[in-house]
């Protein structure tokens, strides 16, 4: 697939990359991912990371390193919600692994996997800055805290809800 920023998308990258000095577009970087990965179904496939190269007048290996490795961006298709578990000490402490495998269980998926319906991705993700909430998660923006069964539950049949209507 060729990919190509629509006028309206063009004019938000030059204006993300006109924040930084001339010759310095590679500063651009990260805001043109999310950019792209926004505007191309969600993630970043290999042809999309190279037009992004290409805008930017750098080499493709620059984008895919960074790229990833941050795990804000998505290097394969992702359903529609997105369960960023955060798995690290403080999490892991207060009950995040009996928290991913619940959620594994209830959706029938493993880390890095989506829903038959497209509708969930479950992600492990490294700290996410509210150790004083765990286990925690993120959804999108949303901080999702002192998580338990039931709230998964709960937040599970909230994002379903969303996409029956």
């Amino acid at each position: 697939m060729t990919y190509t920023f629509n006028e309206i998308q063009m004019a938000e990258f030059n204006r993300l990359v006109a924040r930084y000095p001339e010759g310095k577009q590679k500063s651009a970087l990260l805001p043109a991912l999310h950019l792209a990965q926004e505007s191309f179904d969600g993630w970043l496939p290999t042809e999309l990371m190279d037009y992004i190269a290409s805008l930017l007048k750098i080499e493709p290996i620059e984008v895919y390193e960074v790229a990833s490795f941050y795990s804000m961006y998505n290097l394969k298709p992702v359903g529609k919600f997105i369960f960023e578990v955060c798995q690290t000490g403080p999490c892991m402490i207060s009950g995040s692994d009996d928290i991913i495998g619940y959620i594994q269980q209830k959706l029938d998926i493993k880390p890095g996997e989506t829903t038959k319906d497209g509708v969930f991705t479950l992600k492990l993700v490294e700290c996410l800055g509210a150790c004083g909430y765990a286990p925690m998660m993120q959804v999108g923006k949303i901080y999702k805290e002192h998580l338990t069964k039931e709230k998964v539950d709960g937040i599970i049949a909230e994002y379903r809800a969303t996409v029956t209507k």
